[in-house]
C-alpha cells in the first residue's frame, strides 16, 4: 500500500504535540519530548518496529511528566489509526516476546477497532531518569484507546525497571510491525467476517 503515514497535531493548555508516523519506514526517528528516557523509548519503538517517526512535544514539565507522556500516547495512537486507514489487507493480529537480559515481556495486539489495555508490568522504582514509571501504563492506555486497538502487555520475568520498560516498548514495536504488514492472501480485503474493523 502507498503512503501509510499518519500526521497528527494536538494542542491543549498543557501540551503541544505533533507526530508524523510512517508504518513502512526503515526505523528513522527524530524525537524530542523533553524527557530523556521517554525519547529513548520512542526512538527504540521506531527503530525496532521499522517505523519512521518524527515527534515533537512541548509540555508543562514544570508540573510533572504526566501530561506530556499521556498526550504523546494519544497523538501516537491517533497517528497509528490515521496511517492504517481502512486497514485493508493488514494481518491485524500479532504477538512478540522481547527478551532483554533478565527480562522477558510479551506484547499482543489486535487492530480491531475496539480499544482495550491489559497491563501486567511490575515496576518497583518511582522513576527512571526523569520518567515517572507509573506513566508507562498511562502511555500504553492512551495509545491503545486513541488507536482503537486491543493491547496486552505481560511481564514474564524481570527485575530491572529500565529493562522492563524498554522490553515493553520494543515488544510493542515488533508486535505492531507484524500486525500492520500487508498479507497478499487477503487481496486487499479486511481480516474480519464483519467486513470492517
Amino acid at each position: 500500500m502507498d503512503n501509510r503515514k499518519g500526521v497528527i497535531s494536538r494542542t491543549t493548555g498543557e501540551t503541544d504535540i505533533t507526530a508524523v508516523l510512517d508504518l513502512d519506514g526503515s526505523g528513522v526517528a527524530a524525537v524530542d519530548t523533553g524527557i530523556g528516557f521517554f525519547d529513548h523509548m520512542l526512538n527504540s519503538f521506531a527503530k525496532h518496529g521499522f517505523f519512521d517517526l518524527s515527534l515533537s512535544a512541548r509540555g508543562d514539565l514544570i508540573v510533572d511528566s504526566h501530561h506530556t507522556i499521556e498526550d504523546t500516547g494519544i497523538v501516537l495512537g491517533k497517528a497509528i489509526k490515521d496511517a492504517l486507514g481502512d486497514k485493508a489487507g493488514i494481518r491485524r493480529y500479532a504477538s512478540f516476546a522481547m527478551p532483554m537480559d533478565e527480562t522477558l515481556v510479551l506484547c499482543a495486539v489486535d487492530l480491531s477497532g475496539r480499544p482495550y489495555l491489559s497491563y501486567d508490568l511490575e515496576l518497583t522504582t518511582p522513576r527512571v531518569g526523569y520518567f515517572d514509571t507509573e506513566m508507562t501504563k498511562e502511555f500504553f492506555y492512551a495509545v491503545s484507546y486513541a488507536a482503537e486497538m486491543n493491547l496486552h502487555l505481560r511481564q514474564l520475568s524481570g527485575s530491572n525497571n529500565h529493562h522492563i520498560i524498554e522490553a515493553a516498548f520494543k515488544a510493542f514495536a515488533n508486535a505492531l510491525h507484524l500486525a500492520t504488514r500487508i498479507d497478499e492472501r487477503l487481496n486487499g480485503d479486511i481480516l474480519s467476517t464483519k467486513g470492517s474493523l
